[in-house]
């Protein structure tokens, strides 16, 4: 049985590094540092969970039309890798916004910046 792979998608300096953690678990990490490069890895290498941060998409940052940061790569993986369990951190100013994307791809879990590193190794576990 090969390692489940995961994708640690690390946008912002607020999103903590835990590669050390799922690496300890057993897991294959791939990080990137933009949705643009996670997306073009998703034809070759579909991952089996998925952690990446939610940004709103005040105004036209998104070309009007995306909620958020989040919005292509949701379609991307729908298409390549509709099992994948996400795991969408964001700040609490901005949760309200999250439950929108579950319309594209249902979240397994969203967390509330500060996330630690307990909470994370939990969730984690609960999916492997």
């Amino acid at each position: 049985m090969s390692q489940p792979l995961l994708y640690s998608i690390i946008e912002s300096p607020t999103h903590p590094d835990f590669a050390p953690l799922y690496q300890r678990l057993g897991l294959e990490v791939l990080s990137f540092k933009s949705m643009r490069k996670a997306i073009s890895q998703l034809k070759g290498r579909a991952p089996d969970i998925v952690v990446c941060e939610f940004f709103y998409g005040y105004g036209n940052n998104y070309a009007g039309v995306n909620i958020s940061n989040l919005d292509v790569f949701l379609f991307s993986l729908q298409k390549y890798a509709p099992q994948a369990q996400v795991i969408v951190m964001v700040e609490p100013a901005e949760r309200h916004y999250v439950d929108k994307l579950n319309e594209i791809l249902p979240l397994h879990e969203v967390l509330k910046h500060p996330v630690d590193k307990p909470r994370m190794e939990a969730l984690v576990r609960s999916l492997i």
